[in-house]
């Protein structure tokens, strides 16, 4: 199914499989500074790869302009950091960006979460995440909850 949200126009989104990962790693080389996807996506959409603590329910979605991937996320259920969902990716090509596309792919993730009865999510920021990655968070309404990790108490608040 396609989704029409508020964002760039012509950019459109939908749920992702793992038959999407060669068009996402290719997106991410558009980011000279971070430029190498996880080489573990398709196995993570698969359910063959499990991030710490994650369980099997799991899903993404992928900005695309007319059939180029210009961004994705993904989550999952959890039980770390005392949180139930966990942000596994979130990335936007840099043409893209501070236009509404991160936010439209977080609030498609929060409204899954929403359906999982998932409110504490949380999501890691590493040291290398892109320098806008904490600002953008926190625009979206989360806090700090340990070093490198950002969280909602309700994610349903990136839905407002």
């Amino acid at each position: 199914m396609t989704h029409k949200l508020t964002a760039a126009a012509g950019v459109h989104f939908r749920e992702a499989t793992s038959a999407d990962v060669p068009a996402m790693a290719r997106c991410s080389l558009a980011d000279p500074i971070n430029s190498v996807a996880d080489a573990r996506m398709a196995a993570y959409f698969d359910r063959q790869h499990h991030p710490q603590q994650a369980l099997l329910d799991r899903v993404g979605y992928v900005a695309f302009v007319d059939d180029a991937v210009i961004g994705y996320v993904a989550g999952h259920r959890t039980t770390r950091n005392g949180c139930s969902g966990e942000v596994q990716y979130l990335f936007v090509a840099p043409a893209y960006r501070r236009r509404g596309v991160a936010t439209a792919l977080l609030r498609l993730l929060a409204e899954w979460f929403k359906s999982q009865v998932v409110q504490r999510v949380c999501v890691g920021v590493a040291d290398d995440s892109p320098v806008e990655a904490q600002p953008f968070y926190e625009s979206v309404g989360a806090s700090p909850l340990k070093r490198n990790w950002y969280g909602w108490e309700d994610i349903a608040v990136v839905l407002r």
